[in-house]
This record gives C-alpha cells, structure tokens and sequence, in this order.
C-alpha cells in the first residue's frame, strides 16, 4: 500500500514518489537496488568521503647561501672594487667609500627583486591550487550527477516517479 507520501533519497537529493502504488518497504528496497546498480554504471559512491582535492604542489625549498645576506656580500664586493679603483686614481679610502655605497644599492635591489620573486612564485602556486581544486570540485558534481541520472532511470523504470 502506498503512502502517497514522497520519500527523499538523502544521499541524491532526490525526490522518488511510488507512482505505482508500491508499499513504503518496497520503496526502500527498490531505492537500495537502484543505488547500488548506479554506484556499479557509474563507479561513484556518493556515501564514501569526498577525496581531498587540493593540490599536493609544494613550494621549493629556499636555498639560502653560506656568505650572508646580499647587500652585506654586495656592500663587501663594492669596497674591494671601490679600493682597486680608489688605488688606481690615487685614493684607496674615497674609492672604498664609493664602492661600498655602490654595492649596498645593489644588494638592497636584488633582495627586492628576489623578494619580489617569491611573492610571485607563492600567488602562481595558490592560484595553480585553486585551478585544481575547481577542477576537483567539477568532477565531484559530475559524478554525482551521473549518479543520480543512474538511479532516476532505475527508478522510474520500476514505476516510480522521480525529481
């Protein structure tokens, strides 16, 4: 006997009414069937956790060099060029002077290019992350939907009706 109420199918969101006038057991039975036999066409359980769909992209270890920070190393090299060049004209100290300023300029512009470099590389990994994880989530809908199309056919082909 049917109860004329719709049962809902909480794993699907579907809506299965016993068209045909099939009692509340037979209902939970045939809806049983059909979910399995959709999990078997469709190779998808929707019961079974969702996987984890964040990518497993790392970001490169940094490698941090053995001399010290840039500008110290760059401040160094300006004053031993500076000192050549100061030896040269005749002024070992202004030359000194004038190279390690120079050099410290540098320095403070490579750690900002670097600096620079990996913001970049750390948007372009979480943006690649995101591109999966969007990818991810669409599969799981498709899936799910194909899902649920198996079992609607099932279904409606033992007379119930389906939405």
């Amino acid at each position: 006997m049917a109860t004329g109420l719709p049962l809902r199918a909480s794993a699907q969101d579907l809506f299965i009414y016993p068209a045909a006038g099939q009692s509340a057991e037979q209902q939970r039975q045939d809806s049983l069937e059909c979910r399995l036999w959709a999990m078997d066409q469709t190779g998808f359980d929707p019961t079974a956790p969702i996987p984890d769909t964040r990518s497993e992209i790392t970001p490169e270890p940094r490698v941090r060099s053995q001399g010290g920070s840039g500008v110290v190393r760059s401040t160094a090299r300006g004053a031993l060029v500076g000192t050549a060049a100061g030896a040269i004209m005749g002024d070992t100290g202004r030359g000194a002077l004038a190279g390690t300023a120079g050099g410290a300029i540098v320095g403070v512009g490579r750690q900002a290019d670097q600096r620079r470099d990996r913001q970049q590389a750390s948007r372009d990994l979480e943006r690649q992350q995101q591109i999966r994880e969007a990818e991810g989530q669409q599969l799981l809908q498709y899936r799910r939907q194909a899902f649920n199309r198996a079992v609607t056919a099932c279904l409606e082909g033992r007379g119930y009706s389906v939405s």
